[in-house]
């Protein structure tokens, strides 16, 4: 695991000296969504979705949840996202401290890639994109009680298609019926 730690940070040096950025390709069964991630932004959120994605513990995990303006409509604060990124449990990363859209400055828009988490300072594999921009998941809005908000790490570039299709299927209380594959998460040049 050290040795997965240390090839992370030696890849977010190089590609953030390069770029500033870091891309990736999310194949699912419904087609590849690809993201730019923001490590000069979130370092510690970037971080740790690329140990993720370097210990190949996204693959085969899921796009599981949905919340769509229909099933959260007796929700007081609505949201609009996909959610994946449900490893099992036994090859969970240890939780990360949050990285406030206060402190990153990356706010929710359409697209934005984030972490879901509990409470603060618990997120670890799972991850949203958001569908049209979601305010009340930065710093100070009113999805989460504590008003810290989420880690926004990056955004979709290509594949939005792909999102609202995942966003459509069938759900109960919010819980795809028929989850979304991830067979692979992987960095792209």
């Amino acid at each position: 695991m050290e040795y997965t730690l240390i090839l992370t940070f030696v890849l977010l040096t190089i590609f953030s000296d390069a770029d500033k950025v870091i891309h990736c390709e999310i194949e699912t069964a419904l087609g590849s969504i690809f993201v730019e991630l923001y490590p000069d932004k979130a370092p510690k959120t970037v971080a740790n979705f690329l140990e993720y994605v370097s210990n190949n513990l996204y693959t085969n995990s899921s796009f599981f949840r949905v919340c769509t303006p229909q099933n959260e409509a007796d929700r007081a604060i609505k949201i609009e996202v996909i959610q994946g990124g449900d490893v099992p449990e036994e090859k969970l990363l240890p939780p990360i401290a949050i990285e406030t859209t206060l402190q990153t400055g990356i706010l929710h828009k359409n697209g934005t890639l984030s972490m879901a988490r509990d409470t603060p300072n618990s997120a670890q594999s799972s991850f949203f994109i958001c569908i049209n921009d979601q305010p009340e998941l930065d710093y100070k809005g009113k999805r989460n009680p504590d008003g810290q908000g989420f880690a926004a790490f990056g955004k979709v570039t290509k594949g939005m298609d792909v999102v609202l299709k995942i966003q459509a299927l069938e759900n109960k209380d919010q819980y795809l019926e028929n989850p979304v594959t991830i067979r692979s998460i992987k960095m792209i040049k």
